[in-house]
């Protein structure tokens, strides 16, 4: 058997790790993608909300960063139980709110914007427990690895999760719009200024 240490078995451990996750970010993507055609094709049936459709866009972006963040993982040379749950809760974490940012019908609702008022609370508490889910996936790999995000890492995450716990409260239709339009444009400065290439 080959040791724990062994750079070989560390690629093929990592390689077994990420064809699940591959799969459920795979899964992911392909919920949002056929909701979002289902929208094109008949736009008619009912209504779209703004607002919904950039958190979809967001969350859309999250999926491919999350996705492009992984190959960091081939580099992880301390793999347990542990790190794999949570990894792999995370990814679970992204699914559930593609599933509920686009669920499967609407008709018990008036449109779409009655449908993410009317079950936001879900779609952002789950927001909420994502980030920090993450805060704790990146501190059980390591001190340094946290360190090496610098503040903005926990200010951003912090950030995130008392927004979404306000979203869960309020139906105010300016705080919602201004919500995703604000995460959005982070989101995409924090990939764009941090992973926009790959460096170990």
């Amino acid at each position: 058997m080959q040791a724990a240490s062994d750079p070989n078995s560390l690629a093929t451990l990592y390689i077994h790790v990420r064809i699940l996750l591959g799969m459920i970010v795979g899964l992911g993507l392909t919920h949002l993608l056929r909701h979002l055609a289902r929208i094109v094709e008949r736009p008619q049936v009912r209504r779209i909300y703004w607002v919904h459709l950039v958190w979809a866009l967001f969350m859309f972006i999250y999926l491919l960063h999350f996705w492009w963040w992984e190959f960091y993982l081939s580099h992880q040379t301390r793999w347990n139980f542990n790190l794999y749950l949570f990894v792999t809760v995370y990814a679970l974490l992204l699914y559930l709110l593609c599933a509920l940012i686009f669920p499967e019908s609407v008709d018990d609702y008036q449109d779409y914007r009655d449908y993410f008022y009317s079950r936001g609370h879900w779609f952002f508490g789950l927001l909420a427990v994502m980030f920090a889910v993450d805060v704790v996936d990146t501190a059980i790999k390591g001190a340094d690895y946290f360190r090496h995000f610098g503040p903005e890492y926990l200010m951003r995450n912090t950030g995130y999760i008392l927004a979404s716990l306000v979203a869960m409260k309020t139906r105010n239709r300016y705080y919602h719009g201004a919500f995703a339009v604000v995460a959005l444009l982070y989101e995409l400065s924090w990939i764009l200024r941090r992973y926009e290439a790959l460096q170990f």
